[in-house]
């Protein structure tokens, strides 16, 4: 419906957006002020009765044109970050690279955002707004400027869009409507200079072509693969968030896909392409990322710590084996096979320890499912991650590692009640199988006085 109308109403030639910007009334686009939500709008209107210009700006209204319901809404606005605080009674300026407002709105936390200018000096001064690295990567942007400068400085075209919902009018500067009516992803500016400024812009590019099935324009994705090393230089925090919406757009399969395709996976999970250069740990894999892209169509939760648990379970397994075959006890071996693993990839993101401890706590579960008697069935059960590991447990069936049997005994195991439980439980091990262990304590020696 939104393509139809486009086509019909912008079918004309368009002008060169780069250089004017084209105003859609309401009647043009099929957003009405109701698609977006109450604290943003609130926002919006509060600046506007202050005599600043303000406005929903980028991937919320992408979402709208093209029938998503976008998960949050961003203000962008002509008023300085001290300006918008001074307009709501909860708000909190933050962010050391480019302040930004937390405007909090009830339940909700509005991103309210001011006009970015180009690079320009500190008035009265000779020394610069913003600082880059060596790379060219921008680590400084306190830089303001009206709401044409803002545009320029935007991503993509797709996200250039600006919606004021008391007018109801989006104002487009970049022929975003034409490339959303194309399909067709394309960057703002030179894409080099763009990817140097932020190289994180890279795997917004793989992450929106996937998640909108949008190609990537030719001269924007050119530069990737030349320069897909230059995602070391991202704080690993900000990769960690970046990579969790890679893997929690519910196209996390394409995303994997294309990342792989553009060189960019090296740079985020080294381990991952190891794993899926041999057959069963790209199909355990890829069937952990289809069943996330399930759970997020279907507006279920997905925890973090499972989907790395699974993205790093083989080479956890790989690791494993090699410590027990030097020599080590099972269960040491897979806490210090976890660890290994772990510093590794955190060296790339800076995972946060409550995930890190979700990811252990998974798969240190694992061989216990094996245990079958005893109480240790029972203990099990009673475990704060349980239900995450036994999922997990059935991830590893029906990726063919682990006999069905298992799962079906563990299944009915926990639905069953005390007496049921008791009668599956299996014999235990005969004493004459099980090894003698050394007494951990020194024999008592008995002093004898004279």
């Amino acid at each position: 419906m939104i393509r139809n109308i486009i086509e019909r109403i912008f079918l004309r030639k368009i002008p060169d957006t780069r250089q004017e910007s084209v105003v859609i009334g309401k009647e043009g686009h099929g957003i009405r002020c109701n698609c977006i939500s109450n604290g943003s709008r609130t926002v919006v209107e509060t600046l506007q009765r202050h005599g600043y210009k303000a406005y929903i700006v980028g991937g919320a209204v992408r979402d709208l044109l093209t029938g998503i319901s976008p998960k949050d809404f961003d203000v962008v606005t002509s008023a300085t970050p001290e300006q918008v605080r001074k307009c709501f009674r909860r708000a909190r300026i933050i962010g050391r690279r480019f302040q930004i407002v937390h405007v909090l709105m009830g339940p909700e936390t509005v991103e309210v955002t001011t006009f970015r200018g180009h690079h320009t000096l500190w008035p009265n001064t000779k020394v610069l707004a913003f600082q880059t690295d060596e790379n060219g990567r921008v680590v400084r942007d306190n830089v303001f400027g009206s709401q044409k400068d803002d545009a320029a400085r935007r991503d993509f075209t797709i996200n250039a869009f600006y919606y004021d919902p008391v007018s109801e009018a989006i104002i487009d500067y970049h022929n975003g409507l034409g490339d959303l009516r194309e399909k067709r992803l394309r960057i703002i500016g030179d894409p080099k200079t763009r990817y140097r400024e932020d190289p994180v812009r890279m795997l917004r590019a793989v992450r929106l072509a996937a998640k909108l099935g949008f190609s990537i324009d030719p001269a924007t994705r050119e530069p990737i693969s030349e320069l897909s090393d230059l995602i070391v230089n991202v704080p690993p925090s900000r990769l960690f968030d970046e990579t969790l919406k890679l893997f929690t757009s519910g196209q996390a399969v394409n995303c994997v896909v294309q990342l792989r395709a553009e060189g960019l996976h090296q740079s985020l999970l080294p381990l991952l392409d190891v794993v899926l250069e041999k057959p069963q740990g790209e199909r355990f894999v890829m069937l952990a990322l289809k069943k996330t892209d399930e759970r997020i169509r279907e507006g279920k939760p997905v925890s973090p710590g499972f989907l790395f648990a699974a993205l790093l379970w083989h080479e956890v397994m790989a690791k494993w084996k090699y410590i027990q075959a030097s020599g080590s006890h099972s269960i040491p071996a897979l806490y210090l096979a976890m660890d290994e693993v772990l510093n590794i990839q955190t060296e790339k993101l800076a995972i946060a320890h409550r995930i890190t401890s979700d990811i252990k706590d998974i798969l240190a579960l694992q061989p216990r499912f094996e245990q079958r008697s005893g109480k240790r069935p029972f203990a099990l059960l009673l475990q704060m991650r349980f239900k995450a590991s036994y999922d997990f447990l059935l991830l590893r069936i029906e990726a063919g590692e682990v006999d069905e049997e298992l799962g079906q005994w563990w299944t009915k195991f926990m639905h069953s009640n005390q007496e049921t439980r008791m009668a599956m439980l299996l014999p235990a091990k005969s004493k004459q199988n099980r090894k003698k262990r050394r007494s951990k304590h020194k024999p008592r020696i008995t002093k004898i006085s004279n």
